[in-house]
């Protein structure tokens, strides 16, 4: 038997109210058709329901057996729309910050500083995501927003905004002999074609122009470079150089994550800066994504 929570309504008003015309008015339906889906009910349950006349409403044995039970089923739905409603509250107020390494910098309590600024209510959350996800979250949806470092696939996908550039260094193993040279150039850095014969620490072929952008292929004229190993994540990276399998190249704001114990890190000369971006789908209107987008065009401007 399928009873429609609307046919459990109009019954509980109609025992409540003993009386089918107040039972309406509660109802804001007419009384003819409150009398009708009463008379469905009674149907499906085999059984009547109420005793009735022209003077008075009266409940059966079996309304009193199914008015409790009525009660349970309706004021459980009740409870599930409630909380079907905090759902999509806390769903419109929150904000996903997809990021493959903390950004640092400070630009994440800017950022947030400015967020609730604008919308008091929203909660942002943040994702960590592997580095073969150059999108940090955006391409599969699982982020809103994200910190992430340019280029990226399908770039036409996203609307993004830099909010840092940086030059390049090269994390090198301590002893490693362009650390000697380095401290001995001028400015403490080495040329890029300096490294052209070093085993480079790739990302996963899945983080497509990126990987190919840490690796510099836009300098090497042609040149393909020597692949020692692939890396998806910071300490990965760090124990991969401090173990002599390679060197990597990563943004100055990023050295501390991987320079310490057995790893430095040097200037390189003759590749482009970093660009770190926060990005968005560009399809994606919600107010709490722009929101955040535009505090990145502000923090950005600011560090300008």
């Amino acid at each position: 038997m399928d009873v429609h929570g609307r046919d459990l309504r109009y019954f509980a008003a109609v025992a409540e109210e003993l009386n089918f015309t107040r039972a309406a008015e509660r109802l804001f339906i007419s009384q003819p058709a409150l009398s009708k889906q009463i008379r469905m009910l009674e149907k499906q349950l085999g059984a009547d329901l109420f005793h009735r006349d022209r003077r008075s409403t009266r409940l059966t044995a079996v309304e009193e057996t199914l008015l409790p039970h009525a009660r349970e089923v309706l004021a459980g739905w009740q409870a599930a729309e409630a909380a079907v409603e905090e759902a999509k509250a806390a769903e419109r107020c929150t904000l996903v910050i997809g990021m493959s390494t903390s950004p640092g910098r400070g630009l994440l309590p800017a950022l947030r500083t400015r967020l609730i600024s604008r919308h008091p209510e929203a909660r942002p959350v943040l994702r960590q995501v592997n580095w073969a996800d150059p999108s940090a979250g955006l391409a599969d949806g699982a982020s809103d927003v994200a910190f992430v470092w340019l280029p990226l696939p399908d770039g036409d996908r996203y609307r993004y905004t830099v909010v840092v550039r940086e030059p390049r260094l090269v994390a090198l193993p301590h002893g490693h002999p362009l650390v000697a040279r380095a401290a001995a150039d001028r400015e403490g850095a080495v040329d890029f074609t300096d490294l052209l014969d070093e085993p480079f620490l790739a990302l996963p072929a899945e983080a497509g122009p990126l990987r190919d952008y840490w690796l510099a292929l836009d300098a090497r004229a042609g040149r393909a470079p020597r692949i020692g190993g692939e890396v998806a994540g910071a300490e990965e990276t760090h124990e991969a150089v401090a173990n002599g399998q390679g060197v990597a190249l990563l943004a100055g704001g990023n050295a501390p994550l991987v320079v310490r114990d057995e790893v430095t890190a040097v200037p390189v000369r003759g590749i482009s800066p970093s660009r770190l971006a926060v990005a968005a789908r560009r399809d994606d209107e919600r107010p709490l994504v722009l929101s955040y987008l535009a505090a990145a065009s502000e923090v950005a401007a600011g560090t300008a």
